[in-house]
């Protein structure tokens, strides 16, 4: 297979499966190569996602790494042999990597979970409240790169993942912009919350037992063990897949919307909010 020059996060994903599972088998890159008839570069190249993998070789390996998971040799197949060209191809080359990162991995989760503390969650805005986010960065944004990210987070809101998200009340009453700005947001946020695949929770300021400090996107994958945690990081997005951190996450995750208020409260709080602009 051809090498690339820059692997999708999904590819990288199952780079570091692999990888994960011959240094589980206690083999080098070199042993593992001599067990495929290959040589170690390619090995390489396929542990750093620069190059795919057949069905047959990665099956082949996970039989050499003692891997007999038949499920989770499934998904890594699927994750190899997808060949799907996301809307947000379109975009590469004109913004960051991590919005392409993060649309692809939103298009392959089976559900999604989101902690928003400061702003309204991209999947859950209006075009206005991303315009003022986008335009309040430093340096500023050059007004073509601001209508394309705009443009960009409208198309992710397309997807229809079973999506819960909890929000802080800091987020509701924070104006990026104005009162009419402030308005149509909660109107949306109302609307949405009425969405079959939409689950909106609410922690109000007066609720005891709240102390997360961050917000965070929580991503499942076909098996637990390749699901995925989005953090906020200074130049884009970090992508947190390690078993013991995404145990943390999900414990944090339930922590969280533990002390918030049930969905049907949580309109008729957001509707408050709303008569009260």
């Amino acid at each position: 297979m051809p090498t690339r020059r820059e692997p999708t996060a999904r590819q990288m994903r199952l780079a570091v499966e692999l990888r994960r599972l011959r240094e589980a088998a206690g083999l080098t890159a070199r042993q593992a190569a001599a067990l495929l008839g290959v040589s170690n570069v390619q090995i390489s190249q396929i542990e750093a996602g620069l190059s795919g993998v057949s069905e047959e070789r990665l099956r082949r390996l996970a039989s050499h790494y003692a891997c007999e998971d038949e499920e989770f040799i499934g998904a890594l197949v699927e994750m190899a042999t997808d060949r799907t060209r996301g809307w947000w191809e379109e975009y590469r080359g004109l913004l960051p990597t991590s919005f392409l990162d993060l649309s692809e991995l939103e298009h392959h989760a089976r559900f999604l979970r989101h902690v928003a503390i400061l702003y309204v969650p991209g999947l859950l805005q209006t075009e206005d409240y991303s315009r003022a986010v986008f335009s309040s960065r430093l340096p500023e944004l050059a007004r073509e790169e601001l209508e394309l990210r705009i443009q960009h987070r409208q198309e992710r809101q397309k997807i229809i993942t079973p999506y819960e998200a909890v929000i802080h009340e800091a987020a509701l009453r924070i104006r990026v912009s104005n009162r009419a700005t402030s308005k149509a947001q909660l109107a949306q946020l109302l609307e949405l919350s009425e969405a079959d695949h939409v689950t909106l929770r609410v922690i109000p300021f007066d609720l005891d037992g709240f102390a997360a400090s961050s917000q965070m996107t929580y991503a499942g994958g076909p098996l637990p063990r390749l699901d995925t945690v989005v953090r906020d990081a200074p130049h884009g997005s970090l992508l947190i897949d390690s078993e013991a951190q995404l145990n943390i996450y999900r414990s944090r995750f339930l922590m969280v919307k533990a002390v918030s208020l049930a969905p049907d409260k949580s309109r008729d709080f957001i509707h408050r909010l709303a008569n009260d602009l």
